[in-house]
């Protein structure tokens, strides 16, 4: 059932499972709260799970104004606070691990462990990061709703979407020229001053085999910089973890969230995907 939590101006959009320590989500930049629908139900069984949806997706209403990753941050923040935990795990995918980033780097007393998925480092732009790939979403997304199937494409492997094809049509109703997806895009564009070097909470990088918006070097590469991180190859995996393996992801999270040793996930990244973190 959704709830809602007041921010200032903003009135967000959440639901809470489960109980024990508090586990909050973060979505990715096209998507909402119900990206991680499949997912909750696993993790409620050991953690306080708290979906929610960021300023100009899903249920959340917000000032017509672009957020920067600090608000989006902020955000998150005042949900924990309001649930009443001091502390929480946090699990960000996609542009998700970049408003993850910034919560640690400005909230790391808030913050227990950290998981990024799919993402890439602050302060770089996706588009220095993987030119190709970006321009080509570009390209596809100006073309919606009539490039939706191909666009898809990009973001779910072909045997995904073979037994998902109603995720062909995922980027059918998105309306790249509307104020809310304008703000969003300069949110996601958005960048903040910091390093991931400077995040003291243990860290575990996710990263699907076959991510064609965020190649899984540039999230594994992350770990060049957190000396205390784990890294995890997800064989077959496109771009949308959550969404394709539930349960694997949920079982990672569950060990490293619970345990807080990355010993055993860093033992699943093949040898030549350490060569690209280093």
């Amino acid at each position: 059932m959704t709830a809602f939590a007041q921010h200032g101006k903003v009135r967000i959009a959440y639901e809470a499972h489960g109980s024990g320590p508090a586990l909050l989500l973060m979505h990715g930049a096209e998507a909402s709260r119900q990206m991680f629908a499949s997912l909750v139900p696993r993790l409620a069984e050991h953690f306080t799970v708290i979906a929610y949806d960021q300023r100009d997706c899903g249920e959340t209403q917000s000032p017509p104004r672009a957020a920067t990753l600090a608000d989006l941050a902020d955000d998150a923040l005042a949900l924990v606070r309001s649930l009443g935990f001091r502390r929480a795990h946090v699990f960000g995918s996609s542009f998700g691990g970049r408003v993850a980033q910034a919560y640690a780097l400005l909230h790391g007393d808030a913050l227990d462990r950290l998981v990024l998925g799919s993402t890439w480092p602050l302060p770089h732009a996706l588009s220095a990061l993987n030119p190709e790939g970006v321009a080509r979403i570009g390209a596809l997304r100006s073309g919606l709703p009539g490039s939706a199937k191909e666009l898809a494409s990009v973001f779910f492997p072909e045997s995904f979407l073979s037994l998902r094809p109603e995720l062909r049509e995922f980027f059918a109703h998105v309306k790249p020229a509307s104020d809310a997806s304008q703000r969003r895009a300069a949110a996601v564009n958005s960048s903040l001053d910091g390093s991931p070097a400077a995040i003291e909470a243990l860290t575990l990088l996710l990263a699907g085999e076959l991510d064609r918006v965020v190649p899984p070097h540039v999230t594994l590469g992350m770990a060049a910089l957190l000396p205390r991180s784990a890294q995890v190859l997800l064989p077959g995996i496109g771009h949308a973890t959550a969404l394709q393996a539930p349960d694997e992801i949920a079982d990672l999270l569950i060990g490293f969230l619970t345990t807080g040793s990355p010993a055993t996930a860093a033992s699943t990244l093949p040898e030549e995907h350490h060569e690209h973190a280093r």
